[in-house]
This record gives structure tokens, sequence and C-alpha cells, in this order.
């Protein structure tokens, strides 16, 4: 009977445990969106405690670094959030924005061209990235 009660004990805490994994997330999102960064920092890290393979946990982590203006940890969760979903349109247009942003022209266009295989959503922002990339040129031949 023991085991019986510590068997279901361990089922309903694993039921609740995991039903609390993914408020997590959607907390933080929450808080993100009222721009209570610091609160939705520490509830992001926690879900990627629970779900590590949480990709749209890392972006948001790169959006609030970048708000910070903490390049480092921005890069590492943006190119986390690719490692986990080479395909997140958001993420490559980050890291193609920071490369810009470094005057690495030869890796933001390399980046670019990855972008437009993948684009569904964000395909607007290809012209964008293509006149920065022109302007670049431009300065560049003068």
């Amino acid at each position: 009977m023991r085991y019986l009660i510590l068997i279901i004990t361990f089922f309903l805490f694993t039921i609740f445990a995991k039903a609390d994994e993914n408020n997590f997330f959607k907390e933080a999102k929450n808080l993100f969106d009222k721009e209570k960064y610091e609160d939705s920092k520490f509830l992001f890290h926690k879900n990627i405690v629970y779900n590590p393979k949480d990709s749209a946990s890392y972006l948001y982590l790169a959006k609030i670094f970048k708000i910070e203006e903490d390049k480092r940890q921005e890069e590492k969760n943006i190119k986390t959030t690719l490692l986990l979903d080479p395909k997140n349109e958001e993420a490559m247009y980050l890291l193609i924005d920071m490369e810009l942003e470094r005057s690495n022209f030869s890796k933001a266009d390399e980046l670019s061209k990855d972008f437009k295989k993948i684009c569904m959503d964000m395909c607007e922002k290809i012209a964008l990235i293509e006149s920065r990339l022109k302007d670049f040129e431009r300065k560049d031949a003068s």
C-alpha cells in the first residue's frame, strides 16, 4: 500500500511539474510583452532548465540581451536558437543585423543568402538587408 501511495504521489508530482514547465514560457512571454525584462529573463532561464531545447526561450533571451546591450549574451542566445531551429527567421535576421552593425558585411551577405532560402514570414526584410549591403558597397567604392 505504501508503495502504491508513493507511486501515485510521484505520478501526480510529475504531472504538476510538467504543467508548471509549460507555464514558465507563457508567463515569461507575458512579462516580456509588459517590458518586465528582468522577471521574464528569470522565467525564460527557468523554462530552459526544464526544456533545454526550447528555441523560443533562447530567442527571447537574445531580444532581452539586445535591449540590455549585452552583445555577447545576445549573440550566444541567437546562435543557440539557430542551432536548435536552423530555420528560425527572426533569429537569422537578428544575427544578420548584428553582423551588419559590426561591419562584417561578407558574413552578413553569406547569412542573407541563407535567410532567402528559409524566409516565409519575414521575406520583406530581404530588401532592407540588401539595401544596407548596397550602402556599404557604395561607401566602400568611394
